[in-house]
């Protein structure tokens, strides 16, 4: 038995396929192979949050509540969840008592694990969540993220700050939140080590191998004590997605570190999932795999978003101003303030970048949400922005400038508002769940409610 064995999360039911297959994976596609993953001795699976629930409603004809009692009814292994903070699973910034509800529902529904994370690593944003999964009956952990960036103000240092202020608020572990596989061997090496040494409690980390460093991370991350690494079943690993599980396991085995995980017993999982993986790519007229780019470390846009930004300058006849998008990205986000880039801030500088190069003039045409950005609506940049460029380039007026966030979550629609709407266009006494699902994504989720009114205890025409 290994002295300190390396204890691994799964991520093939959720950021496995959401990073290479754009989380077409049904839950049909996971039920044949849940008892067989429940044995294998992970520390936890992934299988909610993140963009999961969207697309659940938005493609796949399912409620995401429901897959949460499938996967739960078949589950002894704890079932993790990616929340963004006060965004949730959404867009936008919600009320307090929109979260708190939300929190409690996913405890109730089977989340076993609840990461924690916020764009801009303002912990302002992360209170609210994090307190509500402290106090929920389920005791599920509650883990708190630092999201991982490269810029001029972000140091291991920092990182360690962050850390240890996540710990005070009573987070039961931190992760290292790498979405965009910037983290290099040897920085994880210093930062993890610094993290042991400055907490109490475990440290997990999550990577993803767009720059090619993936694997070697994780090794010098394991070196350096890391408690636990996310890890995505071969067919649903690498590329833009996570290191992959059976390799970990292997290049663990006899040492002090070894995972005890018998990897063989994979080996029939992973077939199953390499069939999904094809029947994916064919039916959604998927990629399915992209190409190691180690200029990711420049531009930091996560894997998942680059095709997407591609696909637009392509449906604009502007194919051959990919790598103008690629140079323009650092330059907006270092206007912006220098914001990590992780839902929602990466779309957002993603979108005014797109902007700037199909318009041929920078900021001639600008969103909303990326005015939002700047004035603090989504919370406190790492550097503040430019006042010049917030009034002149980008027309902000001084009174919109935010700087209390608690004023902006006061002016959010509470539940009982949502709840309100849903019965005014007809639905009486939806489910708490149904108005959940109205809030993040009202819609999709009105659609989904048109198409399965059944599900509504009683329903007006």
């Amino acid at each position: 038995m290994a002295k300190n064995p390396v204890k691994i999360m799964e991520t093939v039911l959720r950021d496995g396929h959401q990073s290479l297959c754009a989380t077409r994976m049904r839950t049909s596609d996971m039920m044949p192979q849940l008892e067989a993953l429940d044995k294998v001795g992970y520390k936890a699976l992934e299988a909610w949050g993140g963009a999961t629930f969207d697309t659940c409603l938005r493609f796949l004809d399912e409620d995401p509540w429901k897959r949460l009692d499938t996967l739960k009814a078949h589950l002894k292994t704890p079932i993790q969840m990616l929340l963004r903070g006060q965004n949730l699973l959404g867009y936008n910034h919600y009320s307090n008592n929109v979260v708190e509800k939300f929190v409690q529902k996913a405890s109730e529904h089977g989340i076993g694990v609840f990461r924690i994370f916020d764009a801009l690593n303002d912990v302002r944003n992360l209170k609210v969540a994090i307190e509500a999964a402290l106090k929920c009956k389920e005791k599920p952990e509650v883990q708190g993220c630092l999201v991982y960036t490269l810029s001029p103000v972000h140091t291991n240092e920092t990182f360690v700050e962050l850390a240890k202020e996540l710990q005070s608020m009573g987070c039961h572990s931190v992760c290292i939140k790498d979405m965009s596989g910037l983290l290099k061997p040897y920085v994880a090496e210093d930062l993890v080590k610094k993290l042991k040494s400055a907490l109490d409690i475990p440290v997990e980390l999550h990577t993803h191998c767009t720059s090619g460093f993936g694997h070697a991370t994780y090794l010098k991350a394991i070196e350096a004590g890391v408690d636990i690494i996310d890890t995505a079943l071969a067919p649903f690993s690498s590329d833009t997605s996570q290191p992959c599980t059976e390799t970990m396991i292997r290049m663990l085995e006899g040492t002090d570190r070894d995972t005890g995980i018998a990897v063989q017993q994979l080996t029939p999982i992973s077939k199953h999932f390499l069939e999904v993986k094809k029947r994916l790519i064919k039916e959604f007229n998927l990629k399915g795999y992209f190409d190691i780019n180690p200029n990711v470390l420049d531009f930091q846009i996560p894997g998942g978003m680059l095709s997407n930004l591609a696909n637009q300058l392509k449906e604009a006849g502007m194919e051959d101003k990919y790598q103008d998008l690629l140079d323009e990205m650092p330059r907006v986000r270092k206007d912006v303030g220098y914001p990590p880039l992780v839902t929602p801030s990466s779309q957002i500088v993603g979108t005014m970048a797109t902007f700037n190069v199909m318009s041929g003039e920078r900021y001639k045409m600008v969103p909303n949400e990326f005015k939002d950005l700047a004035r603090g609506k989504f919370g406190k940049t790492p550097v503040p922005v430019d006042r010049d460029f917030l009034t002149k380039t980008l027309h902000v007026d001084p009174s919109e400038i935010i700087t209390d966030c608690s004023i902006e979550d006061a002016k959010a629609e509470s539940f009982a508002d949502f709840e309100a709407e849903l019965k005014k266009k007809g639905y009486l006494n939806p489910s708490e769940e149904d108005v959940l699902s109205y809030a993040l994504f009202p819609q999709v989720a009105e659609e989904f409610f048109q198409a399965h009114f059944k599900k509504i205890t009683a329903y007006v025409k």
